[in-house]
């Protein structure tokens, strides 16, 4: 699996899985396109190779968004890692959490999306394939989990969103897919293992819930980011990818 010559776009891309995606594509020869709202991870992943090229950018923002797909090339992959995961029922869900869950989580998406496939679609044509990468999780219209209504809503939107688009331009040589990870191991994860009333039980939990016994590692999805965004998945399109060690068995 390699990925010379191919330039990547990713967001969320200063901690986490986000940044081992960049790590994971510049390792098979990819140019990758780092955004991120936090400068200092930015600046930090820039060091790491020459084949990183970092940019402040907030998917919240339809035209810084719109901005930046003017001014790039068409790209050959895009990753939508950047997301939110409220904790809480339906009943613990005020109007405020949900309309920034929805706005991050599924309209960012859209709009990254809207903007930057018409480049994608021109630099299809000149290669015959080029991949959307959509962060969904299995926590989605996959498997239900407690408290996290908000966060399994907008990841299902997240899988038909995918799907539509998939559908929309699998003859023009774009292909899209969710990638739904389970429980990984991110600075995301720890934050709110430490916000639990018990963090040590609250952790204990999370690994119980993995018949594999243990958390993924970000590394562990990069690698299937980076497939799903190589010329060797190029008959994969449309598909919510689990990566879950086992959950939803």
């Amino acid at each position: 699996m390699r990925l010379e010559g191919k330039t990547i776009l990713i967001t969320a891309a200063g901690q986490g899985i986000g940044r081992a995606s960049v790590q994971a594509c510049v390792a098979q020869g990819a140019r990758v396109i780092a955004t991120d709202i936090n400068l200092d991870a930015l600046e930090s992943l820039q060091r790491e190779s020459d084949l990183i090229e970092t940019r402040f950018l907030d998917v919240t923002d339809a035209e810084a968004v719109n901005a930046l797909a003017a001014e790039l090339p068409g790209l050959d992959g895009l990753f939508n890692c950047a997301g939110f995961v409220h904790h809480g029922t339906i009943l613990e869900l005020s109007d405020e959490d949900w309309d920034f869950s929805v706005s991050l989580n599924v309209t960012s998406m859209i709009r990254m999306c809207r903007a930057f496939l018409p480049g994608m679609l021109q630099r299809a044509q000149q290669t015959g394939s080029v991949s959307i990468l959509n962060m969904a999780s299995m926590a989605s219209s996959i498997k239900g989990f407690p408290a996290r209504t908000a966060y399994g809503t907008t990841k299902a939107a997240v899988i038909g969103l995918t799907k539509a688009i998939a559908a929309d331009y699998v003859k023009q040589g774009l292909r899209c897919n969710a990638l739904c990870p389970g429980t990984v191991d991110t600075p995301s994860l720890r934050g709110r293992i430490a916000a639990a009333a018990d963090p040590v039980q609250a952790e204990k939990d999370f690994i119980a819930r993995q018949p594999m016994g243990r958390l993924a590692q970000a590394s562990d999805i990069a690698h299937m980011v980076a497939y799903l965004l190589s010329d060797e998945s190029q008959l994969v399109t449309g598909q919510a990818m689990l990566v879950d060690g086992g959950v939803t068995i």
